[in-house]
């Protein structure tokens, strides 16, 4: 199968404009984020794909592929898609351009999943650990059933615990996912769905059409960064990579 990895970068992030290009250590969120993603050697192509002339010039002038898009687009999965039409491709992976510490061992499993004819879509989750993150709505909670399906994803805690004796573990999705070419294409042609535009959480319109999207537990993937805040995070992360932010806390 022939496997590529796409990286939405949209400039005008909401809690945090500009975001991807501001500066992780020497170099731009987006152009980790890239370098990361290449350094896996998992891929026969990677694009970044842009609504800014900025993040186009970032990573062509550093010898990347970037495309702008055509169009305004209601996610990063839209955008991808959108480039994603005229690609000749097999399995595309959606890794967001926030995520400047991707490794290569939890992407090399998302790809795994696609050996199993009956998985179209397929992401990435990491269980928290503190309270704290377990009810900060930033961190989009997901519930799986036994065979690490998505049940459902929130902002929310779910599942909430009324029985306090019993002890659960509560996962944070990463925003990394793969796709069977069609499945992606699908998911741009369905209209944003109610549960969709309430909880700002994209992949909820796969499970409204019906989708499940099976869930890939790994281990801590770095700072993701929504934020400011995030930033500052990273920073530390990216000096002292043993120190989780959990640590912080």
């Amino acid at each position: 199968m022939k496997k590529i990895a796409m990286i939405p970068a949209r400039y005008a992030a909401t809690r945090f404009p500009g975001k991807l290009m501001q500066k992780l250590g020497n170099k731009s969120v987006i152009l980790r984020t890239y370098e990361a993603t290449v350094a896996t050697g998992l891929f026969d192509t990677i694009i970044v794909v842009t609504d800014s002339d900025l993040i186009f010039k970032e990573i062509n002038s550093q010898g990347g592929t970037a495309i702008m898009s055509k169009k305004v687009h209601e996610s990063g999965t839209d955008r991808i898609a959108e480039a994603a039409i005229d690609i000749a491709c097999d399995i595309i992976v959606n890794v967001q351009g926030d995520e400047p510490f991707v490794k290569k061992e939890p992407l090399q499993k998302l790809l795994q999943q696609f050996d199993d004819t009956t998985v179209e879509v397929a992401s990435l989750m990491q269980e928290l650990k503190s309270e704290k993150q377990v009810i900060d709505p930033d961190y989009v909670k997901v519930a799986i059933d036994k065979n690490k399906n998505s049940l459902f994803f929130s902002r929310s805690v779910i599942p909430y615990r009324r029985e306090k004796n019993i002890s659960i573990p509560y996962y944070e999705h990463i925003g990394v996912y793969a796709f069977r070419k069609q499945a992606l294409l699908s998911f741009a042609n369905w209209p944003v769905s109610q549960l969709e535009a309430a909880e700002k959480i994209e992949c909820l319109r796969f499970l409204e059409n019906g989708m499940s999207i099976r869930m890939v537990l790994t281990d801590y993937m770095g700072v993701e960064i929504d934020t400011p805040e995030d930033l500052k995070r990273a920073e530390r992360f990216l000096q002292i990579p043993s120190v989780l932010p959990s640590e912080e806390n």
